[in-house]
């Protein structure tokens, strides 16, 4: 069982933070650097509270739900899991920031030499989470995952609040979640429950299925809005290749409608042997007579979304869902 304690409301949160703030503060010259006099927040995330400097001058970013938010407010790392970002992140761009690697040989050594005062820890590099704490144990280690049980959507949201808290940036957090309840918005108007849901992945020329609540990536999106599926199975996993299930069998489901994550886009766009998901698809001979694909019915998410799994990719993904949704309504 988690030990994760839930969040406060947005505005005790944002009420306590200010009183640690202001007692940190007190005495203050206006104009002083807070950090510089230690200032810090007590915030919640999914292994309890967690003291963190505000704001943190040494950060180090694991979490590849994390990379764009931080990137658009300007943080500044120390280190990070460069290897693990695509290009659309300006930080792979920056070559002061100590490499981490991938979190299938990460240099977890890079994270001593950033001598952090804050680990933005999560997703993929979960597994070192124990190792980092023990390589830097003053540093708060913030894991901000969604939690199992809870609904993604809001865990989306939380993940992006008690960011702005750390950061110095609620007002912007409070942008990027109107802006993904706006999208859902749209999808939830625009959805007939009569049109049944097929998601897919591909990668490596194969086409994967990805179970309703459960998949990878696109699993959620079934419950966020209550999307009818086309198929479900027994036994499903959240695999990052999808579950091996026939293409005939996804076939005979005849969705309306068909979501796609092309894993490889992420990974392997720069590789020869790369075939697009949209190739994948349409060479797809047991596919050609499908509801979705007669009637130009499949909604692609964005190609660095693998690597780049945060609400911001979401966001655009739902405009784009809903704007199809919309078209053919």
């Amino acid at each position: 069982m988690s030990s994760f304690v839930r969040p406060v409301p947005a505005l005790s949160l944002i009420l306590a933070s200010s009183l640690v703030l202001v007692g940190c503060a007190s005495g203050q010259e206006e104009g002083a650097d807070p950090a510089a006099d230690g200032a810090t927040v007590e915030i919640e995330d999914n292994n309890g509270t967690q003291t963190v400097n505000v704001p943190p001058e040494s950060v180090v970013a694991l979490d590849n739900r994390t990379f764009e938010t931080l990137s658009d407010w300007g943080v500044e790392l120390s280190a990070g899991a460069v290897s693990l970002m695509p290009e659309t992140i300006d930080y792979t761009q920056d070559d002061s920031i100590l490499d981490v690697g991938s979190h299938n040989e990460p240099d977890l050594e890079s994270i001593v030499a950033a001598e952090p005062d804050l680990v933005v820890n999560g997703q993929r590099f979960s597994q070192y989470q124990d190792d980092i704490a023990e390589l830097v144990p003053e540093a708060p280690i913030l894991v901000l995952d969604p939690e199992e049980g809870e609904p993604f959507d809001a865990e989306l949201k939380r993940q992006t609040e008690v960011l702005g808290e750390v950061f110095e940036k609620q007002d912007e957090a409070a942008q990027i979640t109107d802006e993904f309840d706006a999208a859902v918005e749209r999808v939830d108007t625009a959805y007939d429950e009569g049109e049944t849901v097929m998601a897919v992945t591909t990668s490596g020329g194969e086409i994967g299925y990805l179970a309703p609540g459960v998949g990878r990536t696109l699993g959620p999106v079934f419950d966020i809005f209550g999307l009818t599926p086309a198929l479900e199975v027994d036994d499903a996993s959240d695999d990052h290749q999808g579950d091996d299930i026939s293409v005939e069998a996804i076939a005979d489901s005849d969705p309306d409608w068909i979501l796609v994550m092309d894993r490889d886009a992420a990974v392997a766009a720069d590789e020869a042997d790369y075939e697009p998901a949209e190739d994948v698809l349409a060479g797809s001979e047991a596919l050609s007579g499908v509801t979705a694909v007669e009637e130009e019915q499949i909604v692609h998410m964005p190609a660095d979304t693998y690597t780049n799994e945060g609400i911001q990719t979401y966001t655009e993904f739902f405009e784009t869902l809903a704007g199809a949704l919309e078209e053919q309504g």
